[in-house]
């Protein structure tokens, strides 16, 4: 069959600030111009920052499903469904890509019932541990089980992502499986460094001699961040040239307040700390490469990771890394490299981490270096939209389908 052009409808679930609108962006925009990219996703839930402006400063305009969010709603699920079955009937795609979970149920059902020859789906995460109990997990397992058998293809976001779908999990056959790492644009976290961290420190009153230390990310209870709250008050006490940031917003930050309150860990929200006040709650920071560069330290104690952008980010940035040992985290970071890890309960060893790199300022410089040389090399988005042109034409020959010259 010959094409004038490649019709790709690319579905993610919501425009909430994150590692897929990024990915999604970049192949909207950098794709070869034989591909014609729709983009369609939800609305983003109210303790989310929005994520349109990066679409927005690349010139593209999404189409919203506004009943599309994150909550599950038979009734909204449904007529999301709905328009973009609708919207598959209209525009005719040769390919639907589907991102994230919500997407890829819906997009590749509306998908299945019409006819697209090319199915794709990117796992950016995974919601098979850590989120549900035992029975709504085994329901999760079984509905992509069957989406997978009639995808055209499953794309996973890292080797370790890959062996836990293919063989841990068994959603789909190893051979099924695509390996596609995400891309971005990190030319940002090496552009003038020191004014953007005299930016960041100055807001928050940061000395010159003072470590700053942050997580980054949706306050949920699968990002775990009572691990990083239980780490203030002894490595404070150990080195109180230490700070640190919540950056960030979301269903569980009044929970995590009133953590802070019953465990006697002094904050601020939205305020400068001062030495009474070693953690600060910052909400939202649009600006994160000032973030990048106003951190000595990133964190990350996440039960379960995709391919944590923050920390990607943090590397490009040339900041060292203290997470927990979990998903894809391990392909992402060179583990005692760039990065300290530890278990999702090794409370003891994420605190010795944190001091150990707080007090030793040579250790910080050297991982900083070693992880910005690792990222810069694997986390292009020019690496992404070449891989994922490649798979695309690869799939398109199966099929038949070829451009019209």
């Amino acid at each position: 069959m010959s094409v004038e052009k490649i019709r790709v409808l690319r579905i993610i679930n919501r425009f909430n600030l994150g590692g897929p609108t990024f990915n999604v962006a970049y192949l909207t925009k950098y794709m070869d111009d034989k591909f014609e990219t729709l983009l369609l996703g939800g609305t983003k839930d109210e303790t989310e920052a929005s994520s349109e402006f990066i679409l927005y400063d690349l010139g593209i305009k999404p189409k919203v499903i506004s009943e599309m969010k994150r909550a599950i709603s038979l009734s909204s699920d449904y007529k999301s469904y709905k328009e973009i079955a609708k919207v598959i009937q209209e525009f005719k795609p040769h390919i639907v890509h589907t991102h994230a979970a919500k997407s890829g149920i819906l997009g590749r059902l509306a998908a299945i019932n019409n006819d697209v020859p090319i199915i794709l789906h990117t796992f950016h995460g995974h919601v098979f541990h850590s989120y549900f109990g035992e029975a709504k997990t085994l329901i999760y397992k079984s509905i992509e089980r069957y989406l997978a058998k009639r995808s055209t293809r499953i794309i996973a976001i890292s080797q370790i992502q890959s062996d836990e779908l293919s063989l841990i999990h068994k959603i789909a056959d190893y051979s099924k499986v695509e390996i596609v790492h995400l891309g971005f644009d990190l030319s940002r976290f090496q552009e003038n460094q020191s004014e953007k961290r005299n930016i960041f420190r100055d807001k928050y009153g940061l000395k010159d001699g003072e470590i700053a230390i942050g997580i980054i990310g949706r306050l949920v209870p699968i990002k775990n961040h009572k691990m990083f709250l239980d780490a203030v008050n002894p490595v404070f006490e150990q080195n109180p040239n230490t700070r640190f940031f919540v950056i960030g917003d979301g269903e569980s930050k009044d929970e995590l307040l009133g953590y802070c309150q019953k465990s006697n860990i002094p904050y601020k929200w939205l305020e400068a700390p001062d030495m009474d006040s070693p953690l600060c709650f910052t909400s939202w920071i649009k600006e994160i490469d000032q973030v990048m560069a106003g951190l000595d330290i990133v964190t990350l104690t996440s039960l379960n990771e995709g391919t944590p952008v923050s920390l990607i980010e943090a590397q490009s940035a040339g900041k060292p890394v203290v997470s927990t040992r979990v998903g894809g985290i391990e392909d992402i970071v060179v583990e005692d490299g760039s990065a300290l890890l530890c278990g999702i309960t090794d409370q003891i060893i994420f605190n010795s981490n944190l001091l150990q790199l707080s007090k030793d300022q040579l250790k910080r410089s050297t991982m900083g270096k070693i992880g910005q040389v690792h990222v810069l090399e694997q986390f292009s988005y020019r690496r992404l939209v070449n891989d994922m042109e490649s798979l695309y034409q690869k799939l398109l020959e199966e099929k038949n389908i070829e451009i019209d010259t």
